[in-house]
């Protein structure tokens, strides 16, 4: 903890990006935590491959975009090419990022917050939630596999080892595509094992042909059905383990059967095991959350909790905002008047960044 900071943001998207600068432009310190290791790295994510990104503004808004710096191009660009606009930003700006570090709790109380991350812990005045709204899943098992939603990055580094894929779904498809086409292209002949606890993948037709025609040039996917994560080991050299159980086997006597399965090192493991909303994380750090039933919301589902926020996105915790996917498609205000009414949020780049605004231009007022 070398300094107590006047803000610090959790991810390093539209808002967290916009909030950031900001606060350079203004002359705080800041500090923006970023678990991915882009800028931007929640679109990485989860925008397909190509799509188009572009400023959109609601027809309710009527002010400009607001922070130029992370305005997407009116050409309506590839996402690509706005991450690559994203990272020059950062780095032309020299935002303080820092890259593949992990938000884990928050501590104390305002104006002396301490945010525990995976790699240290920094005393704050002020804290921006701007990690969005999909939260990857965890395999909830000993160890942890590394979780990715879309892609993987620096694919040679499973070169001449034997990787697990686990997950049913287009990401897990497409990752078990790549790795192999990358190891075929190196003449590499280890696998790609792909497992799914369900006997059935589902997977679109557009990454089933992929798939297809990889296997077809010689791919080395080894698919693996019904295959259920267990717990894992250390072993004799010290390393995690993850074993995947497969099939069952006969009965032994005395209450022993014989399993069929897999164990591979955990560094090996990729799961692409899907997303989750920021409610439980809300809870976490004692966030006041409003379930919805039919009398209360009228955009959100019933049985969803939504976050009880000031008109200038400050939760129940001072000092602590929320802002971006985080708080869409809908959240609790707490006007002046004291009433509390469901508010729509567009999941748009522009609204992350206009949140951002809100929240910034309160605390420089302050």
């Amino acid at each position: 903890m070398a300094e107590n900071l006047d803000i610090l943001i959790v991810g390093a998207g539209p808002g967290g990006m916009a909030a950031g600068i900001m606060a350079r432009e203004a002359g705080r310190s800041y500090l923006i935590l970023e678990k991915g290791s882009n800028p931007m790295q929640g679109i990485i994510d989860t925008y397909p491959k190509g799509k188009k990104v572009y400023p959109t503004i609601p027809k309710s808004y009527t002010e400009p975009f607001p922070v130029d710096e992370v305005r997407p191009p009116d050409s309506r660009v590839p996402v690509e090419a706005y991450i690559d606009q994203a990272r020059a930003v950062a780095e032309d700006l020299d935002l303080n990022i820092h890259y593949n570090e992990e938000f884990k709790a928050i501590e104390g109380r305002y104006p002396d917050y301490l945010v525990k991350t995976s790699s240290g812990t920094y005393l704050t005045r002020n804290i921006l939630l701007a990690f969005g709204s999909n939260i990857p899943n965890d395999l909830g098992i000993y160890g942890e596999a590394k979780t990715v939603a879309r892609k993987i990055e620096n694919g040679e580094d499973y070169i001449g080892i034997n990787v697990l894929v686990i997950g049913g779904g287009n990401a897990a498809a497409d990752v078990a595509a790549s790795l192999s086409r990358i190891k075929r292209e190196a003449e590499d002949d280890t696998s790609v094992y792909w497992a799914h606890i369900k006997e059935k993948f589902e997977i679109n037709k557009d990454t089933a042909r992929d798939l297809g025609e990889e296997m077809l040039l010689g791919g080395h996917i080894k698919i693996l059905q019904r295959a259920v994560p267990k717990i894992g080991e250390v072993d004799a050299d010290g390393i995690d383990r993850l074993y995947i159980h497969q099939t069952s086997g006969r009965a032994m006597g005395n209450d022993l059967y014989l399993y069929q399965g897999m164990s591979f090192p955990m560094k090996n493991v990729i799961a692409c095991i899907g997303h989750h909303g920021p409610s439980a994380i809300f809870d976490a750090l004692n966030l006041q959350q409003i379930t919805c039933t039919g009398a209360i919301c009228k955009i959100a589902k019933e049985g969803e909790r939504l976050l009880m926020l000031s008109h200038h996105l400050e939760t129940s915790q001072k000092g602590i905002f929320a802002i971006g996917g985080a708080i869409s498609p809908s959240h609790m205000e707490i006007g002046s008047d004291g009433i509390i009414k469901e508010k729509r949020h567009s999941n748009l780049i522009y609204t992350a960044v206009l949140d951002a605004k809100i929240v910034m231009d309160h605390l420089l007022s302050s």
